[in-house]
């Protein structure tokens, strides 16, 4: 015998779904990351694609920070190791780690290689944590640094300033004379 459904039950819970879900949209979401002991946000339509890092291809003559080419549904992405682009020691790579496609909104083949993806982030739930203003000497794609209700501290990534930066677009080493 079929289990009885109680029409009016099922759409009361279906219609305070639907205002929860309504409450929330409109509210913009930032994409949380781990790198390098530093916990970032990027908004998400910034983030591209996230993904298991596939096996990288070195390319000698280039940066530390350059960790190599992989192929990407049959395209060729340049992938940084965003801890060492910092100045911080290299990503493990365990099973934990990801890469953020960040360059394909922007025209560009960039991946940051990344410890470890934290999921959205809400922005209501975060606080600036620099009312006075950033870090000093921060680099030009780092934004506003927030904190969220357990007090971790995040730092905004600035795609766009990052693929524009020239020390990330020179990844060559420079030659010895």
């Amino acid at each position: 015998m079929a289990k009885r459904i109680d029409l009016r039950a099922y759409q009361e819970a279906i219609a305070t779904r639907l205002a929860a879900a309504q409450a929330g949209a409109g509210v913009p979401a930032l994409l949380g990351f781990e790198s390098g002991g530093r916990r970032w946000l990027i908004d998400l339509p910034a983030a591209g694609e996230v993904l298991p890092p596939p096996p990288l291809a070195p390319v000698p003559l280039t940066q530390p920070w350059f960790a190599g080419m992989t192929n990407v549904h049959g395209e060729l992405q340049a992938v940084v190791d965003f801890a060492v682009f910092c100045g911080g020691a290299p990503t493990p790579r365990e099973s934990g780690a990801r890469l953020l496609r960040i360059g394909t909104r922007h025209g560009s083949n960039s991946a940051l290689l990344v410890a470890r993806v934290h999921g959205l982030k809400r922005t209501d739930s975060l606080f600036a944590a620099d009312p006075e203003g950033g870090e000093d000497g921060a680099p030009p794609w780092q934004g506003d640094a927030f904190t969220d209700s357990q007090g971790t501290r995040w730092l905004r990534l600035e795609p766009d300033r990052l693929l524009a930066d020239p020390a990330f677009l020179d990844a060559s080493l420079p030659l010895a004379d």
